[in-house]
């Protein structure tokens, strides 16, 4: 998860022009789709930079072929049931909206306190919206609080809304984020063991750690905790031309620096199935055609 990334450069060309050139681009236009895998196709509420109501951004994105939203938590619960109704999308994730205004990882007790009845206003969210689970970043490393701090403290604020997970029957699915907490996937695996609980898993972020070492690496090693993906492109090369790494979220799938039939492969070994969620930066899914190009392109990875 992140800040949807703004590009005045991106997406010229309007209705079919855009993206027929598109999919030209990026080499794979009129290609038949070489595998069928049980992975489902999603979207990040919180990415889409269509305007309009709910309702309207739904609609959107299932005409350009969808199957499932990620609402964020603390949205209005009626408004959001009525458009997953009426569109027919499912609710893929539920995304934490409170943790990173008060992580579980604060070091004071009042402002833990507020992140964890965010997540358990997530966890609600998520039940009411039929979704298996919340994604959460579990804490920050930053000031005064160090990795060990991080550790200890997301540990002991998740275990305490296990429970209510238990009882309502979604999953905790803590994510990798830039947070400098969790940047080695044996880092992760040691965070999952501390939590040691079945309602917790792992929420995996494929773009976020290219900046560290190639996902296909991390798949393994979470392996059937992966409850979740979140689709993204990262670009090494254009991180390196700018002081600020997040610049290498600012390009397409396709045109970055993943691996996607290396990763699709590690998935199918871990026997992976559920949800891909896209996370591409908004201006990819400002209009219907920029979601269309954005649905054919998470296709072309699914078949990779």
């Amino acid at each position: 998860m992140r800040e949807p990334l703004k590009r005045r450069d991106f997406m010229k060309l309007g209705g079919t022009a855009l993206a027929a050139a598109t999919m030209r681009s990026a080499g794979f236009a009129d290609e038949a789709p070489a595998k069928k895998r049980a992975i489902k196709k999603a979207i990040m509420y919180a990415t889409i930079s269509y305007k309009g109501t709910v309702m309207e951004r739904f609609k959107a994105c299932k005409e350009a072929g969808f199957e499932g939203v990620e609402p964020m938590s603390h949205m209005n619960q009626e408004e959001v049931l009525e458009a997953l109704e009426k569109t027919g999308l499912k609710a893929a994730s539920v995304c934490c909206s409170s943790h990173w205004s008060r992580p579980l990882s604060d070091p004071r007790e009042k402002v833990r306190k507020e992140g964890l009845e965010g997540l358990l206003q997530a966890l609600k969210d998520a039940q009411r919206y039929g979704a298996s689970s919340v994604l959460l970043v579990p804490g920050v490393v930053k000031g005064q609080v160090t990795y060990e701090d991080c550790f200890k403290r997301s540990v002991t604020e998740i275990r305490k809304a296990v429970q209510q997970a238990k009882d309502l029957g979604v999953k905790i699915a803590i994510e990798n984020v830039w947070n400098d907490f969790i940047t080695k996937p044996e880092q992760a695996k040691d965070l999952l063991d501390a939590i040691d609980s079945d309602y917790v898993g792992w929420h995996f972020d494929i773009g976020n750690v290219v900046r560290y070492s190639d996902p296909e690496t991390w798949i393994p090693i979470i392996g059937k905790r992966i409850l979740k993906l979140h689709i993204k492109e990262y670009s090494r090369e254009k991180a390196a031309q700018s002081v600020d790494m997040s610049k290498g979220f600012a390009v397409r799938i396709f045109e970055g620096s993943n691996h996607w039939r290396a990763i699709m492969k590690a998935l199918d070994d871990v026997g992976y199935e559920g949800w891909g969620i896209s996370e591409q930066p908004g201006d990819q899914s400002k209009d219907a055609p920029a979601l269309k190009d954005l649905a054919k392109r998470m296709d072309r990875i699914f078949a990779s």
